[in-house]
């Protein structure tokens, strides 16, 4: 099996994971699930097809999607296991971090004037 994201790299998954991710967890085909599921959600919030369209796009906003697919899997896998992190305390607050960015991104791609500018109004 091969890494199928379109937005997101494993290694921008790795680095939203943190260090101490359990392994067993830390799975390619999870990877590829967690990608998948983050892909469907953002196509849905913009009500536009960002992996199909993916080279079409601004670089600004395939960072902000990239980001947010990232800590969306990141947060996951954390969630798969939080044993590895120094405390549960550590994995806790990664996570709150991962939420409050994506809510964060969430607000602004809902904006309907960031939605106009990368012209994917609907």
């Amino acid at each position: 099996m091969a890494y199928t994201g379109i937005i997101v790299t494993e290694a921008q998954i790795a680095l939203m994971a943190g260090e101490n991710v359990d392994a067993t967890g830390d799975t390619e085909a999870n990877h590829n699930d967690l990608a998948a599921q983050a892909e469907a959600y953002l196509c849905n919030l913009v009500k536009y097809d960002i992996v199909t369209n993916w080279g079409f796009l601004n670089t600004i906003y395939q960072q902000m999607f990239s980001e947010w697919a990232a800590r969306y899997a990141g947060m996951t896998l954390i969630l798969y296991n939080m044993a590895g992190y120094t405390s549960r305390v550590e994995a806790e607050d990664m996570i709150n971090i991962h939420i409050f960015r994506m809510n964060e991104i969430r607000k602004l791609l809902e904006d309907p004037s960031v939605q106009d500018f990368m012209g994917v109004s609907s």
